[in-house]
């Protein structure tokens, strides 16, 4: 990946990608998850830390970080009634419906003890192909290196994952060897080695996107698109109009409700909860937002994190919001800044007005009462609280509360001399 970060945490949709990887998993609602990281992978840690970890000191191949895990699976050494699931941290389109359908198969069928998970790609040279007889039980896998002609024009390939009954996948795992030219433990041996043992293995078979790798900064832009494809169905079939869904990017926890439109060139990071009936104008960024019924957001707005929009507000082009709750039917129409601040019903915020929410050492609040109005161009010097119905004329800058029903001005007073611009013109003629 070419980063100081750890690979299994850069993001997809605003998540890492352990992290999708470890909700699939969860959505089986396994008895214990356990996380096989390299040394040295505290950020990896802190990233799992809900579930165990174990450190593999030595990477000796996929076999031996399970071999890693063993102890920590000791008690379903002699567990017929259990399975054990293996997948990877850099999967991270794998979904848990795929793999419960591998659970279903390796529990249907008793007599199968293992069950890989199988994938057509459109290019398969690299992997490894499965080999299956006549009834699809797993004879083996051979790697493409390994592979002879007549395998390589198998298109039937592993895509790494598998589940195993507790008590034989121990076993096996138990007895995987390393004499290769790499002198490591694979765990596609396992399937070898139930073969020898006259053990049925077989496999399910998945889209190839959702086993999709991330081993370059190119295959996790692929994997964006393809997570970014699924949100964008998603949010239509739950009722959402996307004008352009191939322009809009969201986080994998956005929530939308019905009859919202989505205007072109709109992006939601993380924490985003958009209710019914709301318009998202063009080029909006709107991130750890709430947005109440009826709301109108934008064109080129921007809600940053902590930004509360209620029923029927509108926030209008080039407004910024951050940490700021907006009553019912206010309004922000355009060009305004407001940050750390309490906006009441049907308040009315001017074009150019600001709320000064930091001094340089502290952030502080502006409280903006119902029905009050700011008038354009005006600077709201936090801490301060503009009663209900007061009325800030425009261009004024505002250092004191302002009470109810009241007028407040703070600007310079204006001075007009009288044919002063013609004199100053003629004057610099002669210049």
């Amino acid at each position: 990946m070419k980063s100081e970060l750890p690979k299994v945490l850069h993001p997809i949709a605003g998540r890492a990608m352990l992290r999708h990887v470890l909700d699939a998993a969860e959505s089986l609602d396994p008895e214990r998850i356990i996380v096989v990281v390299g040394p040295g992978s505290e950020e990896v840690q802190k990233a799992a830390v809900s579930h165990h970890i174990v450190v593999q000191e030595e990477r000796l191949g996929t076999g031996h970080a399970v071999m890693c895990a063993a102890d920590a699976l000791s008690d379903y050494a002699n567990d017929d009634t259990s399975d054990i699931l293996v997948i990877y941290g850099d999967t991270p389109l794998l979904t848990g419906e795929t793999l419960k359908q591998m659970l279903d198969l390796r529990r249907e069928t008793p007599s199968t003890k293992l069950v890989g998970l199988a994938f057509r790609p459109a290019d398969p040279a690299q992997y490894g192909r499965f080999l299956l007889d006549s009834s699809g039980v797993v004879e083996g896998i051979v790697e493409f290196a390994d592979a002879d002609e007549e395998i390589r024009k198998i298109d039937l390939c592993n895509a790494g994952p598998l589940i195993g009954e507790g008590r034989t996948f121990l076993e096996l795992v138990k007895g995987l060897q390393n004499d290769n030219a790499q002198g490591e433990y694979y765990l596609t041996d396992l399937f070898a080695a139930a073969r020898k043992d006259s053990l049925d293995a077989r496999i399910v078979e998945a889209p190839a996107d959702d086993v999709h790798g991330v081993n370059s900064r190119a295959e996790l832009a692929v994997a964006e698109s393809v997570m970014q494809d699924r949100l964008r169905a998603k949010a239509m079939a739950g009722g959402a109009t996307l004008i352009a869904p191939e322009t809009v990017w969201f986080s994998c926890d956005t929530v939308i409700g019905r009859d919202v439109v989505i205007e072109p060139n709109v992006i939601f990071g993380p924490g985003v909860v958009i209710s019914d009936n709301v318009q998202i104008r063009a080029f909006s960024h709107v991130e750890g937002a709430k947005i109440e019924n009826g709301a109108i957001i934008g064109p080129y707005a921007r809600l940053r994190p902590g930004t509360e929009i209620g029923v029927g507000v509108k926030i209008g082009n080039f407004v910024e919001c951050k940490n700021a709750v907006f009553g019912t039917g206010s309004k922000a129409n355009h060009l305004s800044y407001v940050g750390d601040s309490a906006v009441g019903p049907k308040a009315n915020i001017g074009a150019g007005t600001i709320t000064c929410n930091y001094d340089g050492f502290n952030k502080s609040r502006t409280v903006i009462g119902a029905g009050a109005f700011i008038g354009s161009n005006s600077a709201l010097v936090a801490p301060v609280t503009i009663g209900e119905g007061a009325l800030v004329g425009a261009g004024s800058t505002i250092v004191e509360d302002v009470p109810k029903d009241s007028m407040a001005l703070g600007r310079g007073r204006q001075v007009v001399f009288p044919e002063r611009a013609a004199f100053f013109r003629e004057l610099k003629k002669k210049d």
